[in-house]
């Protein structure tokens, strides 16, 4: 039964892609679904030719049960969500989380038939861990001995890798599934599940850089893979961070990931990201670690992320950022390409909007003549409209890897 406390609304936006593909799907059919025994359908929506479904907005609980850590009252509305295209296989996806007066995405990837009898494909996302209790994290050492080969270290410093291993259980689960993926959506998924995006946006900061800098040093150390594993990280609260293959991300948090992803926080004479332990801080505590709870109170006080920061794990520690992205054909350069800017970097923007309108209709052919005018801050605009970017036509740092790693995907498409 929906909570009857629903008080106020979220947004849901729905994006709809073929896994095998890769490229968004048009016209594929979407029912919102409430959670009851009677599944009554609340929407009906349909995808654009850019894979997205319109905004819509669903019921939330008040927004101050997101922002106190003894609320007895759920504080996000779950919806599942029904998908059907014609030549793929149907898909579920049950609990989609909505919070108050924050937008949900949603990415689904279907399945091409292979059979003329369906197969569900059936998703199920676990209950917040700020609101349902998990295992506690076994303390390890901040600072982590760096894997050798042959006296050279391996890695001579922390690059965003492309994608993350992700192995869904304890380390010693072998029968449990891995999933490959992108750096970026794995971050904004763990943070999806570790805070509430109605928190100030100092608070959010502070915990991503504290999920960022965790991950690269189990990139960087190799932890799992000096063990004998063949994974990244896990999904076990005891041993990592959590993740749930699948569920939605928040616009907020995804747009914090966008412009911080190659920030991570360190110690001087170090040269490996901080393993940045943290805890609730509600029915756990955890002292030297990063407190969820304590972070909010703190962003409330008017901290800044840094400031957060330095009060769990010491006011030494400062941010710094990897300089190599991999996965992608050139890196940021430097400033913020706009109206007027003039050169190879633009051209490069050009040349790559152009590849991802093939796929992206709606993006407007450009001429890749190097010259940022109207008609390229036009399509980067609708670019960033597809992709839930901040609509400014301006090709900032966030922007410029987005469209990288879009134009990637669309080639690596081409070419298969």
């Amino acid at each position: 039964m929906q909570n009857q406390d629903n008080f106020q609304k979220g947004y849901l936006r729905i994006s709809v892609y073929d896994e095998t593909e890769g490229r968004p799907l048009n016209n594929v059919r979407v029912s919102i679904n409430s959670p009851s025994e009677d599944g009554e359908t609340i929407e009906q929506l349909v995808t654009d030719s850019s894979g997205n479904t319109e905004t819509i907005d669903l019921g939330a609980p008040d927004i101050g049960y997101s922002l106190e850590p003894e609320s007895s009252v759920r504080p996000y509305s779950e919806y599942n969500v029904t998908v059907n295209a014609d030549g793929f296989e149907p898909y579920r996806i049950d609990g989609v989380q909505i919070l108050p007066e924050a937008l949900a995405l949603q990415n689904i990837f279907l399945t091409r038939r292979q059979t003329n009898l369906p197969i569900q494909n059936d998703i199920i996302v676990l209950p917040h861990t700020l609101w349902q209790e998990y295992p506690s994290k076994i303390p390890e050492e901040s600072v982590k001995p760096l894997p050798d080969g042959g006296g050279l270290i391996v890695l001579p410093e922390p690059v965003i890798p492309e994608y993350i291993i992700v192995h869904d259980g304890v380390p010693q689960n072998n029968s449990a599934q891995n999933y490959y993926v992108p750096f970026k959506e794995y971050i904004k998924n763990v943070a999806s599940c570790e805070v509430y995006s109605t928190w100030p946006v100092e608070t959010l900061e502070a915990n991503i850089l504290a999920i960022l800098s965790f991950t690269l040093n189990r990139v960087y150390t190799e932890w799992y893979r000096g063990m004998g594993y063949n994974f990244t990280i896990t999904n076990s609260t005891a041993y990592d961070q959590a993740f749930v293959y699948g569920r939605n991300i928040f616009s907020e948090i995804s747009e914090i990931v966008d412009y911080l992803f190659t920030t991570y926080i360190t110690k001087p004479n170090i040269r490996q990201p901080l393993f940045t332990q943290y805890c609730n801080g509600r029915n756990v505590t955890c002292p030297g670690w990063l407190s969820q709870w304590g972070s909010k109170a703190l962003g409330d006080q008017g901290f800044d992320a840094v400031e957060i920061l330095r009060s769990y794990y010491g006011s030494e520690i400062y941010l710094t950022s990897a300089q190599s992205v991999a996965g992608v054909p050139s890196s940021f350069p430097g400033m913020t390409l706009k109206d007027g800017s003039v050169g190879a970097a633009v051209r490069t923007v050009q040349e790559q909007l152009n590849a991802i309108s093939d796929n992206y209709p709606a993006i407007q052919k450009l001429r890749v003549d190097g010259i940022y005018g109207p008609l390229t801050s036009a399509s980067v605009r609708k670019f960033q409209e597809i992709f839930d970017l901040p609509l400014s036509g301006e090709t900032d740092f966030a922007t410029w890897y987005k469209i990288s790693n879009i134009y990637v995907a669309v080639e690596r498409l081409a070419e298969g």
